[in-house]
């Protein structure tokens, strides 16, 4: 039996008559309600308390339509916004009132693993006389959820109760005011109660703002702000399905490999095979590995998310995000599979770790359509590193960058994140100044990068020394199969992870005592093209990169 994408269908329901709305209208409308998920995330980002949202952003934010279809979003993280939808549907099943707000982080009911804590609120300002016109949702991973290991990321996880507490689509306010049994459950399960309080009282404020805003816009526009909500999903549907028209026909296949699930060490089969049919795209999984024991279990919400990420990449980027830009795409996965995993499964590294790997094989399936849209692979991993103390005063989580893909005509990037995470790093001087932690060294990994008439990007040394005794968990990819160049370009360097200068594996729960110091060497990027094309001048800033890259 396969569970398959419904989205194609969605906006064939819409109702409401936008014809009357000329583009530049559009236009104006369509960056309003942009700018109002925008906004949303700057309430959030300036409101948290915790450095992994404050510092690092890992938090997204968008706005949905009654129906809960997506409408604008902020440009935040791309496996947190593909995936929101099926949280809001989860939300819309238990008949949400205005002055409502609803926490889910539950995989298997919306959310894509626990850290990652969504509130969905009903917008029902008062100028729509009370009627919901929409939703507001903001999601930010938590650095700390309870479970059996600080930070709520444990690499040897073997179900999903082992991760944290699970939330299934509950109240939190009801009526405009907070559910105190809600809000005091979820805090006595976590290890960082005060910083969690904080935090989700920044999301609240987020989606608070949202309902003023849009209160706002209905007041200037009244019933063309909600004919402008269908209007600017068909416009996306409409550019991407131009685009897909634009692709070559046909049925393209790939394969890559996940280096172990935390239990096992055995490669893990991630097969994919993209069909494009005039102006549409359907990808399925069929073939990839059954669901596995450890947690690199990815729901199908995360999957569908990075094929999303993977289809606006090869057509144009500059489209409107929203549900529009879905309706063209089918994703589909044989149930019980690494990629529709049922129940208790453990699934906190398929987010962060699966989600990557995805990306990196319908990727390649699709170099063989459009080879001149598709780079070379970066790092392909998001290098989770996860530093919590036994006592639970504190809890550190950090992803960290590596080197992009060589691109057809320009070289990688250097030392950022890829593929389905867009954060930031915890700047040197906020991670000593909140934590018990000391960075003795962060610098670029030299010649790091594939060769090829264009480079891969070089990827990064971030060594940290725990000055008290702690648990340290690492995530990590690439530790075994390098990233691929394309068109001749070389491999990118392989990551390694080190504990106390032990080489460790690439999915590790561990106790140290204070003063262990924790390095992680990240991967390079893929080159693209045969390297004896590359000039004399890409050469020696290759060398002044090497020197940049030894300094401290």
């Amino acid at each position: 039996m396969t569970d398959t994408d419904d989205t194609d269908t969605t906006d064939d329901a819409d109702t409401t008559d936008d014809a009357d709305i000329d583009s530049v209208e559009l236009e104006i409308l369509r960056n309003q309600l942009e700018s109002v998920a925008e906004e949303m995330g700057r309430v959030l980002i300036r409101g948290a308390y915790s450095p992994n949202i404050k510092e690092r952003r890992d938090c997204s934010t968008a706005l949905f339509d009654a129906a809960g279809r997506m409408v604008a979003q902020a440009e935040h993280i791309p496996v947190h916004l593909g995936a929101m939808p099926e949280a809001v549907e989860a939300v819309l099943d238990r008949d949400p009132e205005p002055g409502d707000t609803f926490v889910v982080n539950d995989p298997f009911a919306g959310g894509t693993h626990l850290p990652d804590v969504t509130l969905v609120s009903p917008l029902a300002p008062d100028e729509s006389d009370g009627e919901i016109v929409g939703y507001a949702v903001s999601r930010a991973h938590h650095a700390d959820v309870g479970g059996m290991s600080p930070g709520s990321m444990p690499a040897g996880a073997r179900e999903i109760y082992q991760e944290g507490l699970r939330l299934p689509p509950v109240r939190l306010v009801a009526g405009g005011e907070v559910v105190e049994d809600v809000r005091d459950l979820l805090l006595a399960n976590v290890r960082t109660p005060d910083e969690r309080r904080a935090d989700l009282r920044a999301q609240l404020a987020a989606n608070d703002r949202a309902e003023e805003r849009v209160g706002e816009l209905l007041a200037d526009h009244g019933d063309r702000l909600l004919a402008a909500f269908d209007a600017v999903r068909d416009y996306s549907r409409e550019r991407v399905e131009t685009e897909l028209r634009a692709l070559p026909d046909g049925r393209y296949s790939a394969t890559d490999f996940l280096e172990g699930d935390g239990v096992s060490d055995e490669d893990v089969p991630v097969e994919v095979t993209v069909e494009i049919d005039g102006a549409s795209l359907s990808v399925d999984f069929a073939g990839t590995a059954d669901q596995v024991a450890g947690n690199l279990n990815a729901p199908l919400a995360v999957a569908k998310s990075a094929v999303y990420f993977v289809v606006r990449s090869v057509t144009d980027p500059e489209i409107p995000p929203n549900h529009g830009c879905y309706a063209p795409v089918s994703v589909s996965a044989p149930e019980g599979c690494l990629l529709n995993p049922s129940a208790p499964a453990a699934v906190v590294g398929g987010n962060v770790e699966t989600s990557q790997r995805v990306t990196d094989a319908v990727f390649r399936a699709l170099a063989e359509a459009v080879p001149d849209r598709v780079p070379a692979e970066g790092q392909g991993t998001m290098n989770n590193l996860i530093v919590g103390s036994r006592s639970g005063n504190f809890t550190y989580y950090e992803t960290i960058g590596g080197g992009s893909g060589a691109r057809p005509s320009k070289d990688g990037m250097d030392g950022v994140q890829v593929g389905m995470t867009n954060t930031l790093n915890t700047p040197v001087e906020a991670l000593e100044a909140e934590y018990p932690l000391r960075v003795e060294r962060y610098a670029l990994r030299s010649d790091s990068g594939g060769d090829g008439r264009h480079r891969g990007g070089l990827g990064l040394e971030r060594s940290v020394t725990v000055e008290e005794a702690a648990t340290v968990s690492l995530l990590t990819e690439r530790r075994r199969h390098a990233p691929q160049g394309r068109a001749g370009g070389e491999e990118g360097a392989l990551g390694a992870n080190l504990l106390g200068g032990e080489r460790v594996g690439a999915k590790t729960t561990r106790e140290v005592e204070a003063g262990t110091t924790v390095t992680v060497l990240t991967p390079g990027g893929g080159g693209y093209g045969d390297p004896s094309e590359r000039d004399s001048d890409a050469r020696k800033r290759d060398r002044e990169d090497e020197k940049v890259g030894d300094r401290e």
